[in-house]
């Protein structure tokens, strides 16, 4: 199964979950993908990898010079490791970003 594809079939599993259950007080873990109280991690690899966070679509555009685009439903960001950003209802942390991906932390605002 493509990278890409296991990470929509774990988030939608994770987001599947997240609405049956409050999100204080959880904590889930699979693929790249976690979550915990009301935030959560992921991490994405290659350009147009995608996942599904809190009930936004966050997409990665790709990665140039350390930093990586983001785009979160109509809002596109950019961030370098260690920077936080804000992209539609989404606050992003890019904690880290290599050639191929980044990992993110995401909260709602």
């Amino acid at each position: 199964m493509h990278q890409t594809s296991r990470t929509r079939l774990a988030a939608g599993l994770l987001a599947g979950s997240l609405a049956l259950v409050p999100l204080a007080g959880c904590s889930f873990t699979s693929n790249g993908f976690s979550c915990s109280g009301s935030s959560c991690t992921v991490t994405l690899d290659g350009e147009g990898s995608e996942v599904e966070i809190l009930g936004q679509t966050v997409t990665l555009g790709g990665v140039q010079d350390g930093r990586a685009t983001i785009s979160v439903g109509g809002a596109s960001v950019s961030c370098g490791e260690g920077e936080s950003v804000t992209a539609g209802p989404l606050a992003l942390e890019c904690t880290s970003v290599t050639d191929g991906g980044v990992e993110l932390r995401a909260s709602l605002n």
